[in-house]
């Protein structure tokens, strides 16, 4: 079954003609997306900071906003985090909620990152930028109050891919400073879209198949479908990765390579819990204020930061 309060925004969205995201160019998607939070999401809660920054990147300086919780330690764990939106919209007012009710809960710091994005800037841009930021951040600990050594990685949807590819990449590079935890919330995990959860949730449920194919094919091409740093589930190696949390929401097409994501991480040994809600739509942790298991998610996550990171 369906969640009601999910049910009666899917309806009010059709009732309203809300036009699907692949309708639309993706600078109306964007305007969209930003506008449409103040229907769905909670009010933002206060935190002892609020500051943006600019990490220098490849492609040309990464601004990024910290989110400090009054009761943070100093210095204080870390989560680098990734908005969702597909690779093509997004940015750090969209999630600037989540992101301030992940730091008050967990009491970590939380750095969001705002990476490059299709179609301007296609695959791998976002990889890279997300990747620099991390890096930096950590250089950069003791002139912002962080702990280098307790940081983590975290992200919804096409966030949620950045963060696991991140986590690979750093383990793949041998850093000398590992990453402590991920948060993968409802990831995209392979850019093939093969799992059957594409096919039985592919229509009706907010993000479409046909959305799906829009913000894929805005970001990366055929020729790097099976590339591990679009489809972080392919890599031929996931051992010894940093333990993951993995949520999922049971009415996603991501459902599915979400889950298969857990499973290969736990296959290879490397610790991951996995938790679906089932009666869920994807996006649904950002709709605290219409959707009352976004609150019970975003608690889940958050105590699952606090004691990775403890």
């Amino acid at each position: 079954m369906l969640d009601p309060q999910a049910k009666a925004l899917l309806d009010l969205m059709i009732e309203r003609g809300v036009p699907p995201t692949h309708t639309l160019s993706p600078q109306d998607a964007r305007r969209f997306y930003l506008e449409r939070r103040g229907v769905t999401q909670p009010e933002p809660r206060p935190v002892a900071e609020v500051r943006d920054l600019a990490a220098p990147g490849p492609h040309g300086p990464i601004p990024l906003r910290l989110y400090r919780p009054a009761h943070a330690p100093t210095p204080a764990p870390t989560l680098v985090y990734c908005h969702g939106g597909g690779w093509t919209m997004g940015d750090l007012d969209t999630h600037d909620v989540l992101c301030r009710q992940l730091a008050d809960e967990s009491g970590c710091v939380v750095v969001a990152v705002d990476y490059r994005m299709g179609p301007e800037h296609r695959f791998p841009a976002a990889v890279d930028d997300v990747l620099a930021a991390t890096a930096w951040l950590q250089a950069q600990a003791g002139s912002l109050g962080l702990d280098a050594t307790r940081f983590a990685v975290g992200g919804d949807s096409a966030g949620g891919n950045l963060a696991a590819v991140a986590a690979l990449a750093w383990r793949d590079a041998g850093e000398p400073v590992p990453l402590k935890f991920q948060l993968l919330i409802y990831p995209a995990t392979d850019m093939r879209l093969a799992a059957p959860s594409h096919t039985s949730n592919g229509q009706g449920y907010l993000l479409t198949a046909d959305t799906i194919q829009y913000f894929r094919g805005h970001y990366v091409g055929p020729e790097h479908y099976t590339d591990w740093r679009a489809s972080p589930l392919l890599h031929e190696d996931l051992s010894q990765l940093p333990p993951a949390l993995v949520i999922t929401a049971g009415f996603d097409p991501l459902r599915d390579e979400g889950r298969q994501y857990a499973d290969a991480m736990s296959a290879a040994g490397s610790p991951a819990q996995y938790v679906c809600f089932d009666r869920q739509i994807h996006g649904f942790i950002t709709m605290g204020r219409v959707i009352d298991e976004a609150h019970t998610a975003v608690g889940l996550c958050a105590a699952a930061l606090r004691r990775a990171l403890a």
